[in-house]
């Protein structure tokens, strides 16, 4: 039998962390984060990364390894991810995925290997520059004439992966795709046990009204600030994150702070709407209704859901 590994996952602001957290308690389990941008140093509250103490003892694994001045990858994070999972795995334990980005979950689960592309500077630097000067709609409007399954499942602000995709295709000639069809045709290596949280609408909208007002209050402006004094530039991959782009502009005196904050109000809602279509394409997770469940209930039902 293959090693069993429990993805926890779900729309932000649907209580995944926790759940994970009270799942490891139980199991004993360790949590290996798939957030691309919790990988980032110095973005803890725009990220929701969790506190010492929400993380109650349970190792987080993949969170702070990552310099948000440099781009960090599908490829960069199943690269640190699986031997995170073997190491877990070797000691005894049980590997709980827990995040909301739904490339880096599917890249895990479906086990996808990475060919070599390593980034090209020159053609990176091209790209960045033509999705500045013509925006993400261009981009991936030519990403569709050239890998439309690929385009497909991008939206048009996710310049990272957009980006990638055109890259891979300059300096390979091969499309990512076929990539990753190729790559899901190895030999497997671990049992996953995807558990998808799904609040129902206007309960995950009204919490994640709740969670910008949070990181407000925690000092989200000030934070963005500090990055941007530490040299992280506006255009880095990691400044383009939810939260961080529209204080940016607040920052920089492009929009008023109310309007900036509203901004981030609705572009977490809409995001949260993508991971949706994102998860309900994903091959045999089981769904849980996270509504009114606390994180100690849906930790039961997943524990239950592992031995059926």
């Amino acid at each position: 039998m293959l090693p069993r590994v429990i993805v926890v996952t779900g729309p932000t602001a649907s209580g995944k962390t926790a759940a994970a957290v009270e799942l490891c308690r139980r199991i004993g389990g360790e949590v290996v984060s798939a957030d691309s941008m919790q990988v980032y140093r110095g973005m803890d509250i725009g990220t929701a990364k969790p506190t010492i103490e929400e993380r109650k003892g349970i190792p987080h694994h993949l969170i702070d390894v990552a310099d948000p001045r440099l781009p960090f990858s599908v490829a960069d994070f199943v690269a640190l991810a699986r031997p995170a999972l073997r190491d877990i795995l070797h000691r005894g334990l049980v590997p709980v995925i827990c995040g909301g980005t739904g490339q880096y979950i599917s890249a895990l689960v479906d086990e996808l290997v990475f060919h070599s592309a390593p980034p090209d500077p020159n053609v990176r630097a091209r790209l960045l520059e033509e999705a500045e000067r013509n925006g993400g709609a261009a981009m991936l409007a030519r990403l569709a004439g050239i890998d439309p399954e690929a385009a497909a499942r991008l939206h048009p602000n996710d310049r990272k992966r957009i980006l990638r995709a055109l890259e891979v295709f300059e300096t390979t000639g091969e499309i990512v795709t076929e990539m990753n069809r190729r790559s899901r045709s190895a030999p497997r290596e671990f049992d996953f046990r995807t558990f998808v949280l799904d609040p129902d609408r206007p309960s995950l909208y009204h919490r994640c009204d709740l969670r910008v007002g949070r990181m407000v209050e925690l000092g989200l402006e000030d934070e963005v600030r500090r990055l941007e004094e530490g040299g992280v530039p506006r255009s880095a991959i990691a400044m383009q994150a939810i939260g961080y782009k529209e204080m940016a502009a607040h920052l920089a005196g492009e929009c008023a702070r109310e309007e900036g904050i509203e901004a981030i109000r609705q572009a977490t809602r809409q995001y949260a709407k993508r991971q949706l279509t994102w998860f309900r394409a994903m091959k045999d997770a089981t769904w849980l209704d996270a509504s009114t469940a606390g994180p100690d209930s849906v930790a039961e039902s997943i524990a239950d859901g592992i031995v059926t």
